[in-house]
Parts: structure tokens; sequence; C-alpha cells
């Protein structure tokens, strides 16, 4: 028992990024910008939903949702990140890391099942219009976006339960830029393959599955716009569902490569780019790519900045 409390870490060095001074300081400005703009970029869509009534439809709620999400999500890493950069200190605790790692999995585990509702919501107001109001109603809506929550989280829970349980001996550097499930199975020194195979097992149900769904909806989705006869009408849904596309394979797919890694692993700078990527990266590009192709949003935008002006 004495043996086992000695080679249990108490702390992890994470060195996924340069420790050279000057990069530091380059480093530190470029995440705090980043992290500006997923706050500012998703923090400014879930005020133009709450503020414009042309909004309050079920589209615009779900999408209040994972703006929320990429904001939490996000604000597990980076604070964090920009901490150990002013410090020039790259650990963090054991505990803390745990706990990023839970929260980390839960707030981006909840958007794959949001994204399917998001597809599923498409699929009622273009091939069933008529029907929309009452497949789409405000009660149901607020039990899909718990339900996507709740999902996401219970993911995260078996993941950071099973993390738990993993001896690191005296392994404690983690070659990444956070805590996350990937990185710490890496550095195990006990037996991984129960989490292994949660992993696989939870990316069917928590990122393929969704993935599928969504695929399937557009199938119908897309016979259902070329069935629309007037130009106005076809290119309208072709730009909203365009917008919703290019997030489900920046998310679905950063998070496919950062959880199904080959047995071999990444090298040190691709592994710092992934999760990079999927974690800071993806979060900052939605809001821009919700504005720039949805003219809804951008009137509303345009709405609320006029209104400060006139303040």
């Amino acid at each position: 028992m004495e043996a086992e409390n000695q080679t249990q870490v108490e702390e992890f060095i994470l060195w996924g990024l340069s420790r050279a001074p000057g990069d530091q300081v380059f480093l530190f400005l470029v995440f705090l910008a980043a992290y500006l703009a997923i706050v500012t970029g998703n923090l400014m869509i879930l005020i133009v939903v709450l503020m414009d009534s042309r909004l309050h439809s079920p589209m615009y709620f779900f999408l209040s949702h994972l703006s929320c999400l990429d904001i939490c999500g996000s604000s597990v890493v980076v604070p964090k990140i920009l901490m150990n950069l002013l410090h020039q200190s790259h650990t963090i605790s054991y505990n803390q890391c745990m706990a990023q790692t839970f929260f980390l999995v839960g707030f981006f585990g909840c958007e794959p099942a949001l994204l399917a509702i998001m597809a599923y919501d498409r699929y009622a107001a273009i091939c069933q219009p008529l029907h929309y109001s009452r497949l789409m109603r405000n009660r149901l809506c607020v039990y899909l976006a718990v339900a996507s929550w709740v999902w996401g989280f219970l993911d995260s829970a078996i993941h950071t339960v099973l993390a738990t349980k993993l001896r690191f001996c005296e392994a404690n550097q983690i070659p990444q830029i956070f805590c996350d499930v990937p990185p710490l199975l890496k550095i195990a020194c006990s037996d991984t393959s129960i989490n292994e195979l949660a992993t696989h097992i939870t990316s069917i149900f928590v990122g393929l599955a969704p993935f599928l769904f969504i695929i399937f909806s557009y199938f119908y989705i897309l016979a259902s716009i070329l069935r629309i006869h007037s130009n106005t009408g076809r290119k309208k849904a072709f730009s909203t569902c365009a917008s919703h596309l290019v997030v489900v394979t920046l998310c679905v797919g950063n998070g496919f490569l950062n959880y199904n890694r080959p047995s071999t692993g990444y090298s040190l700078e691709i592994d710092t780019l992934i999760p990079a990527m999927f974690c800071i990266v993806t979060p900052m590009l939605n809001p821009l790519i919700y504005s720039l192709r949805n003219k809804e949003v951008k009137e509303a935008l345009r709405k609320v900045l006029n209104c400060r002006k006139i303040v």
C-alpha cells in the first residue's frame, strides 16, 4: 500500500507547447485572441437570438445551445492554457486534470446530439412544413435540448470514472496542451483496455450515430429541396442547410480524429493541432459560419448593433 502511494501522481506536466520565453508570449497572444473571438462571437449569437423575436424558433433555440456549449467548452481549456503561459508553468494538478477532462468531454460530447436534433429540425421544416409546429413544439424542443446535455455528460462521467482508476506511476508528462482521455491513456502504466473499449463504444453512440442520423436526414432534405420550384426558396433552404453541414463536418470530423487515434499515435505536432482544432478553432468558426451564411442572423445582428449606436 505504501509503495502504491509513492507512485501516485499528484500533478501532470503539459508539454504540448514550446517552452521558449519568446514563443510563450506569442502563443499567449494567439490563444487570448482566439478565446476572445470565441466568447464574443458566440455571445453575440446568444444576444441576437434572445433580443430578436424573428429568431424565436426551434432552429435558433438549438443554435443558442450550441453557442453556449462552445463558450463553456473552450472556457474549460483556454483560461488554464493562458494561465500556464503567463506564469511560464506547464503543470496541472491531478484533481484539476480529472475535472478538466470531465467538463471538456461533457460539453463537447453534447454537440453531436445537438447537431442531430438541428438536422431533424431542418427535416421537419423542409420536408414536413405543414406539420412543423406539431413536430417541433416548444416543450419537445426543451426536452430534446436537455436530453443532449444529459447524453454528453453521461458519456463524460463514464470516461472520467474509468480515468480515475488508471495508474500513472511516475509518467506525468502529457504530450498535449490540456487534459483529455486519449493523452491520459497514452501515459498510463496500468491496463487501459477497458478505457479504450469504452472510448470506441461511446464514439459510436455519441459521434457516429448522430452523424449517420444527420446524413440520413439530409438525404431527404436534399430530395425535398430539389423539388422546390422557386429559386429563392431553394436558395434559402440550401443556405441554411449548408451552414449546418459545415459545422457538422468540423465538429464530428475533429472529434473523430481526436478520440479515434491510430495505435501508433500521432506526432507531437499533430497531437497538439487536432485537440486545438477540436476545442478552440471549431468554436471560434461556428458563429462566423452561421452569421455569414444566414441572412436572418445577419439582419438581427445589424439591428442589435444599430440599437446600440442609437443608445
